[in-house]
């Protein structure tokens, strides 16, 4: 059966597993030693996971090999992978991996006899061999790799713009009755006859000019009002628009999961993911 690199498999893998990666996941041992970091990882045609790459850093040993997915236990919370009984001598007799090795059928055969008696590889190697034969090298110990996922509320503060209201500035023409008093001038002409001073005086008649007809000309004037409108400015109205922040509180009931854990007998439980050691 082929198997492919994780990226080569699914080049969107980290969406698959909601942002986990297992690769640069650091290897520990059951006693808590760092033997190594995982590089890879081996899926068949389905999808299944059937080996991590690790690099190991084993004492002065340090290569690449390929690890039964099986032996493992994944904890992406505390970014390790914890492993069931690797040492060296086995890490020694391992195969070694290169990115350009085929993995076939007799290359995982090396594989499985350093992890399995004699006797079971005889057994499990009759006939056309299938990862389902070994679940304990290669199926996910669904005891050690549950996942639960703790939900809780948030309140989340959106805003919405909508048209509360409206105005419109416009003019009216009011008419009223104005009054103005304009002074004006008219011109009239006044005869007054009175008595002259020379009065009773004898005149040489033949030195008089009598004349007829007309004898002055006065010239009379008056002024009438000129009453005109114009339009002068009376006042400047700006119109504008002001935004006024305010902030508003609101609150309401929100929920969240907590993880209860109930235990029987006396097991030490961590909940960060650290391995503490049994109680004997």
């Amino acid at each position: 059966m082929p198997l492919y690199k994780l990226a080569e498999f699914d080049p969107n893998y980290r969406e698959t597993f909601s942002g986990d990666d297992v690769k640069s996941l650091d290897l520990y041992t059951e006693g808590g030693m760092k033997i190594g970091s995982v590089a890879d990882a081996l899926v068949d045609q389905d999808g299944r996971f059937r080996y991590l790459v690790i690099d190991t850093s084993l004492d002065s040993i340090g290569k690449t090999i390929l690890l039964p997915i099986g032996l493992s236990r994944i904890n992406y919370p505390a970014k390790r992978v914890e492993v069931d009984g690797l040492n060296k001598q086995q890490v020694e007799h391992l195969p070694e991996y290169r990115g350009g090795i085929t993995v076939n059928e007799d290359y995982e055969k090396q594989i499985r006899r350093v992890f399995r008696p004699s006797t079971t590889e005889e057994t499990s190697e009759l006939g056309m061999f299938s990862y389902q034969k070994e679940p304990n090298l290669y199926n996910l110990n669904e005891q050690s790799h549950q996942t639960l996922k703790l939900y809780e509320e948030r309140l989340v503060a959106q805003k919405h713009r909508f048209k509360s209201g409206e105005v419109a500035v416009s003019k009216h023409i009011e008419t009223q009755t104005a009054q103005v008093t304009v002074p004006i001038t008219k011109e009239r002409v006044v005869i007054e006859r009175v008595l002259p001073t020379e009065i009773g005086t004898a005149v040489d008649s033949n030195s008089l000019q009598f004349q007829e007809g007309e004898v002055a000309r006065i010239e009379l004037y008056e002024e009438t009002p000129d009453i005109r409108k114009e339009a002068f400015v009376r006042e400047e109205v700006r119109v504008k628009k002001v935004v006024e922040q305010q902030t508003v509180e609101a609150q309401d009931t929100i929920r969240r999961e907590e993880l209860d854990i109930d235990t029987k007998g006396e097991l030490y439980v961590d909940e960060t993911g650290e391995q503490k050691s049994e109680k004997i």
